[in-house]
């Protein structure tokens, strides 16, 4: 996702989340949330000027570090949408049509 597409979604403000974080923990500014959220501050750059969008890991260590629910979260930063897409990279799902069951796949042997 580039920040073209992260700039189309009107209520997205990935910036009022990190504001209610730095906020609600009293921390000094964007390093200090970087620190707490075990990120370089170049991360939370990036997301603040819509270059990077907030992945689910990162995600999912705010709602660790601030005990909110990924649910709130979302909220705070103005994501409404009801379902995510993981990926639309599945090679079976192009090859075979959605309607069409995964077929599982047998490990190869490995030799050392």
């Amino acid at each position: 996702m580039n920040g073209q597409m992260l700039l189309s979604q009107n209520d997205y403000n990935p910036n009022r989340l990190l504001d209610s974080l730095i906020e609600r923990f009293h921390l000094k500014n964007d390093a200090a949330l970087s620190r707490a959220l075990e990120v370089t501050p170049p991360v939370i750059s990036k997301i603040r000027h819509n270059k990077l969008p907030i992945g689910a890991s990162l995600l999912i260590r705010m709602h660790e570090f601030s005990e909110l629910s990924i649910a709130e979260l979302r909220t705070l930063m103005g994501d409404r949408r009801g379902q995510y897409r993981i990926s639309d990279k599945n090679p079976d799902k192009r090859k075979h049509g959605s309607s069409q069951p995964m077929q599982p796949v047998q490990a190869q042997p490995t030799t050392h």
